[in-house]
């Protein structure tokens, strides 16, 4: 097994967690995010799709779904930033006896703050799962699960996963999960009954291209402080709504690909959005083999390329869907990994690049995190 470097983190430090196919990373800089260290490989050998940071309660506890074709898929947890983990001996994310068999946990979200025991889990096959014992055990929310639409969901190119939770920071009970490809469905009870929300979504590869659902969503990102305000990165069009997902219109202007994975929103601006757009679902690369990421000012009027510090030649790159994310400083960083391996990150909002790591493991999943 390869050595596993440990880090030490400091009140206000800057945490960005990376997952990846081979193995989990942490890397520590000072407030200044001007030099971060790296620690790990964690799970060695296991893929990790899902990360979280869960800061409520007092805690500084790092969530990491790792998965291996042996033992499955299961839900681990730090109180030391990597340097001891927990995991439980039977598996806590599980669908009942009799149900079917659990392949991979695609997201971990802690709830709202006003209720720090709160956790939710997203998976493969697409389900929600719901702790309310701070991570000791989770639910299966029956009323997504019975959905009378579920049969009628069909597995994309990744699987027939939930990758995404949205809760609502200001209204209790109210949800938003995608469901690939099932599309955008919200509660509004907690979880005991599930609407569709993907009015103005089109379905390019159906006949139908805009049905009530089994649209391929690949992210959706909610603005912290203004909640109503939400984007949606499909398979095929970009999407913003400003009614919590009731309707959606069409915000690509002026990308060279509306075809992507990931999505994420600036913590303090609600105009501001940031994409990676990639060719097409036949060469899912950067186009011309420039790694571009696109933000957008004005809420998706129009899109600008960002570019300093990044390669602009040969560079045919892929970022998947979680492999984008931001910390919550006033000038916010941005970081994002790449399926070659290399990990990028921004300390002025994506006006200039550096890059953290070239060799590690196909990044899937990158979160950050003030400590």
């Amino acid at each position: 097994m390869p050595t596993t470097q440990q880090i030490q983190v400091r009140q206000g430090d800057v945490v960005v967690l990376v997952g990846t196919m081979k193995g989990a990373f942490l890397f520590r800089s000072g407030p200044d995010r001007a030099r971060f260290e790296m620690g790990g490989p964690y799970f060695p050998g296991h893929s990790v799709y899902a990360l979280a940071y869960d800061s409520r309660a007092g805690r500084q506890r790092v969530w990491a779904a790792s998965s291996s074709m042996h033992w499955g898929s299961v839900l681990n947890h730090s109180d030391d930033f990597g340097a001891n983990w927990t995991t439980p001996e039977v598996p806590t994310v599980q669908f009942p006896k009799g149900a079917k068999a659990l392949a991979s946990i695609w997201q971990i979200c802690p709830g709202r703050v006003d209720e720090p025991d709160v956790i939710y889990c997203g998976v493969e096959p697409a389900a929600l799962f719901e702790s309310r014992d701070a991570g000791k055990s989770f639910q299966l929310v029956e009323g997504l699960w019975q959905h009378p639409h579920r049969e009628q969901w069909q597995p994309g190119g990744g699987g027939l996963c939930l990758h995404t939770v949205v809760p609502d920071p200001k209204l209790r009970g109210r949800i938003l999960v995608a469901i690939s490809t099932g599309g955008v469905y919200r509660t509004d009870d907690g979880g005991r009954t599930w609407t569709v929300r993907n009015k103005g979504v089109r379905a390019e590869f159906l006949p139908d291209k805009h049905p009530e659902f089994g649209q391929c969503v690949h992210k959706v990102a909610r603005h912290p402080a203004r909640p109503e305000r939400l984007y949606l990165q499909n398979h095929w069009g970009l999407y913003r709504s400003d009614d919590a997902g009731d309707s959606w219109q069409d915000i690509a202007r002026g990308v060279p690909s509306d075809f992507g994975f990931c999505m994420a929103v600036h913590p303090h601006d609600p105009e501001t959005a940031y994409i990676v757009p990639l060719e097409s679902d036949g060469f899912r690369c950067t186009p011309e083999g420039k790694l571009r990421v696109y933000r957008t000012r004005d809420g998706g009027g129009s899109w600008h390329p960002l570019t300093e510090g990044l390669p602009q030649r040969d560079a045919f790159e892929t970022v998947l869907r979680d492999a984008l994310g931001t910390d919550q400083e006033e000038r916010a960083g941005i970081y994002f990994g790449t399926r070659s391996g290399k990990l990028f990150a921004s300390r002025d909002g994506g006006d200039s690049w550096t890059a953290l790591a070239a060799g590690l493991p196909p990044v899937v999943c990158v979160r950050a995190a003030r400590v």
